[in-house]
């Protein structure tokens, strides 16, 4: 089996879901659009996993893979293949298949708590009542056609969707790692600008090592129900 990953910045790699894939017993390939690399064919990959970036899916202008990008996603989902978009790239899936992104009105960055939905059916992955997720995005997305909201929090309404059985596409970060928050951190602090739902760096970082293991296991949780494969 082949995971290929969609990756935007060096520093927002797979985080845990890399462990979890080798153990599951995928190949692992990756398009670095930063280093300019080009996308396989849709049908040569048996799961996608589409990773985060500073940039907007609107930035066509200054990222012009931008354009391809969403074109293979779609054409990746249109196959019915397993897809996984972890916040940019939830919003690449969601502007792939034609819904609007834009602005959320609160920026979100730190560990703030997420609620599962009671509209997500049995269909549907389930998300606990509530629990403590990392964030950082300041963008949020309208649902596309035919999905289902599965996650809100008090900041953004749309905080996961589930499109079909197949795609799943979470705003916030159930892949991070120390290493990966340490790298964000160092990477993105200028928006790390006092408000309501931005956190300091130094709390973001002064995070117990249970919060990882807790949002490391939901992410396994998420990509088992996607693909049908325990690890």
């Amino acid at each position: 089996m082949r995971a290929h990953c969609l990756q935007h910045v060096p520093f927002e790699g797979l985080g845990s879901i890399e462990p979890w894939l080798r153990s599951a017993g995928y190949e692992i390939t990756a398009t670095r659009f930063f280093n300019a690399e080009v996308v396989p064919g849709p049908g040569d990959i048996d799961l996608l996993v589409v990773m985060g970036g500073p940039m907007s899916v609107n930035d066509e202008r200054e990222f012009s893979w931008l354009v391809e990008e969403k074109r293979f996603i779609r054409d990746v989902i249109n196959a019915g293949t397993p897809v996984l978009g972890v916040c940019l790239g939830a919003q690449l899936i969601a502007a792939a298949m034609c819904a609007r992104v834009y602005p959320n009105p609160e920026k979100e960055i730190g560990w703030f708590a997420v609620e599962g939905t009671a509209e997500a059916g049995a269909s549907c992955f389930g998300f606990p009542p509530s629990f403590d997720a990392f964030h950082w995005h300041g963008e949020t997305f309208d649902l596309p056609d035919g999905a289902v909201r599965i996650a809100r929090s008090v900041a953004c309404e749309n905080q996961a969707f589930q499109l079909g059985r197949s795609v799943i596409g979470l705003q916030f970060h159930l892949e991070t790692t120390p290493e990966t928050a340490r790298e964000l951190a160092a990477h993105c602090r200028e928006e790390l600008t006092p408000a309501r739902y931005v956190q300091t760096e130094r709390a973001i970082l002064a995070a117990a090592p249970e919060r990882y293991r807790s949002v490391n296991a939901l992410m396994g949780e998420a990509l088992s129900f996607l693909t049908g494969v325990r690890a």
